[in-house]
């Protein structure tokens, strides 16, 4: 394998290469079509959702040559002074496009200053620019700028989604994943193409290159093992919150994450909950899961305990909204497990 890395190296090209966001694909692609270009484009949602590469499509799309595409980093580029220089560089004609296409990307990190100055070029640019901007932060943004651009929200894509993608990469790498390796990999990039081909990418680094196992995945991306979260689970069917807690622990002592076993327990106790209530919602939802992992949910949707409850799941959820602020790490589980079980 190259040392480029796999989400620049498959990085889509074209409206038809993008997966996930077909919503935005139709509307672009439809309005370029019928010759209804934008003069300003806001493209927001999460890190690693194609914003950027969907922005160089656009630029692909109507014709601009890497000469005459602009990308801004606002993170770095924030101030009035830059934005005044941008404003003056508008101004020029093309090289050799029929437009000039500048990305700022964050947009959302100007400061009040360079977005009043960006206004001003926003409301009247030169018929020759289009402007794309892009953030993570949407609610940071001013409603003014937002007003004056189309906007698009770019959506998390599914664990099915990314699954896809990842055994595409990895079938394009020519490495065979195992049974429940790709939905690992799915849970870990948290809804960001870019993170998972790059936990992908660090996995097959890590092992023989050829194939790559569910645990290879846990081991090097140091995620508790089935196992473990199998045993937290069944702790909470039982209702034996010393034993939780025990497993709590060990895998703390083993260096484990304990944000990341939170996360596995909500999302494997949500599969349970969803066999056990609505089958017919479940479709896809276990592809790419190791047999040993379907047998135990399916077992655990049949067995008959209060605590594998919604409620259960409201809690867990609560947790892992604390996780980010908790100073000591296991504690928002710890917590969870007393409230579910004490």
């Amino acid at each position: 394998m190259s040392d480029q890395a796999l989400y620049r190296k498959y990085r889509p090209e074209a409206f038809s290469d993008l997966v996930g966001q077909e919503h935005i694909v139709a509307a672009l692609e439809g309005a370029l079509q019928k010759g209804k270009l934008a003069h300003a484009y806001l493209f927001s949602g999460s890190r690693g959702t194609g914003k950027t590469t969907s922005a160089r499509i656009v630029a692909r799309a109507i014709g601009t040559s890497p000469s005459d595409l602009y990308e801004i980093d606002a993170a770095s580029n924030r101030g009035i002074d830059n934005i005044r220089e941008l404003r003056e560089n508008v101004g020029t004609l093309p090289f050799e496009s029929p437009y000039k296409v500048y990305i700022i990307d964050e947009v959302h990190m100007l400061t009040k200053e360079a977005f009043n100055a960006l206004l001003k070029t926003l409301e009247e640019p030169p018929a020759h620019v289009v402007f794309i901007l892009a953030t993570t932060e949407l609610e940071k943004v001013p409603e003014t700028i937002i007003s004056r651009c189309q906007t698009f929200v770019f959506k998390k894509p599914s664990a099915a989604v990314l699954r896809t993608v990842i055994e595409k990469t990895a079938k394009q790498e020519k490495v065979t994943l195992g049974a429940g390796a790709s939905d690992l990999i799915a849970m870990l990039a948290d809804g960001g193409f870019r993170d998972a081909l790059g936990t992908l990418q660090k996995v097959i680094s890590s092992t023989n290159g050829k194939t790559v196992t569910a645990d290879d995945v846990a081991r090097i991306t140091g995620t508790p093992p089935v196992p473990i979260v199998h045993d937290i689970i069944e702790s909470i069917a039982r209702g034996a919150l010393q034993d939780a807690l025990i497993t709590v622990e060990k895998a703390r002592a083993s260096n484990m994450s304990s944000k990341t076993l939170l996360e596995l327990v909500l999302h494997t106790l949500r599969r349970i909950l969803l066999i056990k209530v609505a089958p017919a919602l479940t479709k896809g939802e276990y592809d790419g899961l190791s047999d040993e992992e379907k047998a135990f949910i399916l077992k655990m949707s049949k067995a008959e305990s209060k605590n594998l409850s919604s409620n259960t799941l409201l809690v867990l959820l609560d947790a892992v909204r604390e996780q980010r602020y908790a100073y000591i790490e296991e504690l928002p589980l710890e917590l969870a497990l007393i409230k579910i079980l004490g």
